[in-house]
């Protein structure tokens, strides 16, 4: 799968407001993805950080492109579980979410995600997801 695949992806089949964040396909492998959430004051809480459920939808999704990925296609799939931890605040940046898919059976896949502040080292946030792969 290239970028451009994943990218008719999002396009294809997530909601409009999904599409609405303005998340940009960087790369796509076997197991990964690395898709770009762009810094959107519309997307910031009071106080000017990046929301965390800006941050959350991202995860989500970029989940669901690098499981397209390891499968070679988009499948139907739906989230079971997501956890996220926030570590730092987002303010004024891009956020790259990195996301691993770290086991991929016939109707579970288990990734880890890493949000991280586009030029920061340390991430924003983590999150662990879980989805069932429908067909």
């Amino acid at each position: 799968m290239t970028p451009e695949d994943a990218e008719a992806i999002l396009q294809d089949y997530f909601a409009p407001w999904i599409q609405r964040l303005g998340l940009r396909v960087q790369e796509v492998g076997e197991r990964h993805a690395v898709l770009r959430l762009p810094w959107s004051g519309e997307l910031a809480r009071e106080g000017g950080g990046l929301s965390g459920q800006a941050m959350m939808a991202a995860a989500d999704t970029a989940t669901a492109i690098a499981i397209s990925s390891a499968r070679g296609g988009f499948v139907p799939m739906t989230t079971v579980q997501q956890s996220t931890t926030f570590q730092r605040p987002v303010t004024g940046k891009d956020v790259l979410i990195d996301t691993r898919i770290t086991k991929l059976g016939r109707t579970l896949a288990f990734a880890e995600i890493t949000l991280t502040a586009d030029g920061e080292a340390e991430p924003a946030a983590r999150a662990a997801t879980v989805y069932a792969i429908l067909a």
